[in-house]
């Protein structure tokens, strides 16, 4: 089966966003195909490379940039939602003079055509979040 994931919660405000990740990661073990992970709202908070959460606590950020590696996910952070909250890919960063990126490894920053791209061939959409 092919999915979308759209992820709109932070990794450490709500449960939302580790439940994606380990159902992602679960559908991929059993074989099904992940189409993309958009992240949206707050659940850009989950590309920023700046999160370092104590060490007994899970590490969301990192555990989603090693599944990326790992499986050649799409890891696709919306641009407004993004922009607003601060995370910022190279480009963006230089195009509005920010001293630095902050995009964690394995994301990118896109629109949200990137997701109604991934829908319109996917069989489902699965929404973690408000």
């Amino acid at each position: 089966m092919n999915f979308v994931v759209v992820v709109n919660e932070g990794p450490y405000q709500h449960q939302a966003s580790y439940t994606a990740y380990r159902f992602t990661r679960s559908a991929l073990e059993k074989g099904h195909k992940i189409m993309r992970v958009f992240f949206y709202h707050d659940g850009v908070n989950n590309g920023t490379s700046l999160t370092v959460p104590p060490q007994d606590e899970p590490q969301i950020v990192k555990q989603w940039c090693q599944l990326a590696q790992d499986r050649d996910l799409d890891l696709v952070v919306c641009v407004a939602a993004a922009q607003r909250r601060g995370i910022m890919d190279h480009r963006e960063a230089e195009r509005h003079e920010l001293s630095a990126p902050n995009l964690a490894p394995g994301f990118r920053i896109a629109g949200l055509g990137q997701l109604i791209d991934a829908s319109i061939d996917a069989e489902r959409l699965l929404v973690f979040g408000d």
